[in-house]
């Protein structure tokens, strides 16, 4: 690869393809320049430090994740939206598993991009719900707890946490319906 077609966005691609096959804890500078085929001083011309390049993995995680659920939402409302969002999120989730990891822990880093980026997906949760008849309040309790769920759920899979031999997607797929019916009894109550 010519070292002048290295971009953020091709670090960041890079960074993501090798923190998903060897782990966000095994990613390094060197790891990240061998594949670009460039020396690990010239991604200093790109970013600041591994812990930026975490960060920047971060935020596309998020991204990538909200446009996934975004896409699985299309043409459908109510419950049938909220459960394909959850199950955007959950493939997203373990298919991606290093950036999944640095997705984590977007409250270390405060910075006003990866704030917005979060609050738009929780924003976008929030749109879904509202037309359910939920009180706020309880919408707001709601989408923590999904997400408490979706990426609870989605580290002991990423894992191997489960050593119960019963099929984890069929305790997905129940959890998930304890948690819409659970949602469809807060309607109507404020």
């Amino acid at each position: 690869m010519p070292k002048n077609n290295i971009s953020d966005e091709l670090i960041i691609e890079t960074s993501a393809h090798i923190s998903n096959k060897v782990g966000l804890e095994n990613l390094s500078l060197k790891l990240i320049a061998e594949e670009l085929n460039i020396k690990s001083p010239s991604l200093y011309n790109h970013i600041s430090s591994l812990d930026n390049i975490k960060e920047r993995l971060m935020i596309y995680g998020w991204n990538q994740v909200e446009s996934k659920m975004i896409d699985s939402a299309v043409g459908i409302s109510g419950y049938e939206a909220l459960k394909s969002m959850c199950y955007a999120f959950y493939d997203y989730a373990i298919n991606n598993k290093g950036v999944f990891t640095a997705m984590l822990w977007y409250n270390k880093y405060d910075n006003e991009e990866a704030n917005n980026t979060t609050k738009r997906l929780f924003t976008l949760l929030f749109k879904v719900m509202k037309p359910l008849n939920i009180s706020e309040e309880n919408i707001n309790h709601t989408i923590r707890t999904l997400r408490s769920f979706l990426e609870g759920f989605s580290l002991l899979v990423n894992n191997n946490a489960f050593g119960n031999p019963i099929s984890i997607k069929e305790s997905f797929d129940l959890s998930l319906e304890i948690i819409m019916n659970g949602i469809k009894a807060l309607e109507g109550v404020e």
